[in-house]
């Protein structure tokens, strides 16, 4: 009872409008950004784990803040598009193991994988081979796979790709190595760390992912969904494990990585000696979550049949009793409390502005990104838009580190589209400057919830603090010390008047798409307009100056 009366008073408090109807800039709280963050991150939500209690808190939270603004449901009759959650866990009394030639190596070792959604109990067994990177594409004539034959054997691929490759470009065709494997016609796919990823991520910190549970989501017909169904197991496999799979090749594993230092190398596959054997046993249990959802309608009856998709992610990574010091719980504070505390600050003012926008506007709080941006998929691929809706481009807020005034942005995918010039123009009437990726190793374009939808060909940007002024020390240290750590909670130093700023930013970007006489179009060309979207119309980008 007094958790339900917090979290009325604070949605009642925050409904108070901060400006009068029809004023042309709307106001941005930043006590009311807090307020949220606020609740969001408290340590009653237990870090907002999808499918727990404390998500479903979250979310009901968000479903009263949406209720308060007097915006409309996206579903009928409810806020809520439901995602049953599928989680997978190995079975603890029967080590996962992976056999190279006869040799055993445990999960948590040398090798790290996860449990089977599907198998249950599975013993696979086959031959192996070699594929370098592992990539494959058409439009960037790579072919790791040619003159090899796959056919129901183990592809084995360094992670990552090649040094030099455009680092959106290079993320994606990662992203994709599951896929090209399968249309080899491989059964499993087995990755060996290559030095940028071990660089970023060392082995200890991989391997404390050996246990993690495996999460999907299922249809609505009761299925899992599976993009890749024909690779039916997945590991890594390092030093020891590593050196086994290429035992009697010719090739080492140092001389392997050696090369994958050198700018555009791109090894040469082949056929492995060693059988490749993986015996697991996994549970599959269901959990039931949601997507947070809501509609602001349009004005124009000839656009309003258009949407823009303003959203964030409401999970985070719950509680983990394994971790080290007093305090378990993940709150989530920056990640991705922030982002959601800026949808609701953009939503406030929209709602309020006195001119509601030419188009749609779709607002999300979707659930499990943590888990492979689970919810954003599942509302990629089952839109709640009525017939005849369109997604005509997405914001995404994802974890702005709001620890200090920034001076600048990066505006990932902003270069892709027509959505380039609209996040400039709103930046610049905040006398902000837009940069380049300060972190292009990392791939983050193809790592946040949009990425589900420029996967359908719709043209999205996602906006990060940058790193000019006191950017770069800040960042590097969140990422350092808070990030997916106890730590991220209410108690960082946040510079709550940067965090209004933020959503002016990302509102004044919204309202341009809304408005514009002409939905986003992704430049011709450009390589995700052209993998996503081929058969839509596309515009030349302009010219440098």
């Amino acid at each position: 009872m007094a958790l339900r009366t917090a979290l009325l008073a604070t949605v009642l408090a925050l409904a108070v409008p901060g400006m009068a109807a029809g004023q042309d800039k709307p106001a941005f709280s930043a006590d009311a950004i807090r307020a949220d963050v606020s609740f969001l991150a408290d340590d009653l939500l237990e870090g907002r784990d999808g499918g727990t209690r404390g998500y479903d808190i979250a979310a009901r939270y968000v479903a009263a803040r949406f209720t308060a603004l007097g915006l409309e449901q996206a579903v009928p009759d409810s806020w809520y598009q439901p995602v049953t959650l599928a989680v997978a866990t190995l079975d603890k009394d029967s080590a996962a193991t992976l056999t190279i030639g006869g040799r055993r190596f445990d999960n948590g070792g040398d090798v790290v994988m996860g449990a089977s959604g599907r198998e249950p109990v599975q013993d696979l067994e086959a031959d192996a081979v070699f594929v370098g990177y592992g990539l494959r594409s058409d439009r960037e004539k790579i072919d790791d796979y040619a003159g090899l034959d796959l056919r129901d054997k183990w592809a084995v691929a360094l992670s990552g790709a090649p040094v030099g490759m455009p680092s959106e470009i290079g993320a994606h065709l990662a992203a994709e190595k599951a896929m090209a494997a399968q249309k080899a016609g491989a059964i499993g796919l087995i990755t060996i760390p290559s030095p940028g990823l071990l660089a970023r991520t060392p082995w200890d910190r991989l391997k404390e992912r050996a246990n993690d549970p495996s999460v999907g989501w299922m249809q609505p017909d009761g299925r899992l969904y599976v993009r890749t169904p024909g690779i039916r197991g997945s590991a890594y496999a390092h030093d020891g494990a590593a050196e086994a799979l290429l035992a009697g090749s010719g090739r080492t594993l140092a001389a392997i990585r050696a090369e994958a230092g050198k700018k555009g190398w791109r090894p040469r596959g082949f056929a492995l000696k060693p059988l490749v054997r993986i015996e697991r046993r996994s549970s599959v249990a269901t959990a039931p979550s949601s997507n947070v959802l809501a509609v602001l309608p349009g004005s124009d009856p000839t656009l309003a049949g258009e949407y823009v998709l303003l959203m964030a992610h409401l999970d985070h990574v719950g509680v983990k009793p394994d971790t080290p010091g007093k305090d378990k719980i993940y709150n989530g504070a920056m990640d991705n409390a922030s982002g959601i505390a800026t949808m609701l600050a953009v939503a406030k003012a929209f709602a309020e502005s006195g001119a509601r926008p030419k188009r749609s506007i779709l607002f999300a709080a979707v659930t499990a990104e943590e888990d492979g941006l689970l919810g954003s998929q599942y509302l990629a691929k089952h839109p709640v838009l009525p017939a005849g809706g369109k997604l005509v481009g997405v914001v995404n807020l994802d974890m702005p580190i709001l620890t200090y005034d920034f001076q600048d942005l990066v505006a990932f995918g902003a270069e892709h589209s027509t959505l380039g010039p609209i996040v400039e123009k709103a930046a610049k009437s905040e006398g902000i400057a837009l940069s380049p990726d300060p972190l292009p190793a990392e791939g983050l374009f193809t790592r946040s919830d949009h990425y589900r939808f420029v996967e359908e060909g719709v043209p999205s940007v996602f906006l990060m603090t940058g790193f000019a002024g006191p950017g770069k020390a800040a960042f590097e240290h969140f990422l350092k010390t808070d990030y997916h750590k106890p730590s991220d909670q209410i108690d960082l130093p946040f510079h709550w008047e940067a965090a209004a700023k933020f959503a002016r930013v990302n509102y004044a970007i919204a309202r341009e798409i809304a408005d514009a006489a002409e939905a986003p179009r992704w430049y011709k060309d450009d390589f995700f307009g052209d993998a996503f979207a081929a058969d839509q119309p596309k515009v030349a980008k302009p010219s440098m100056k």
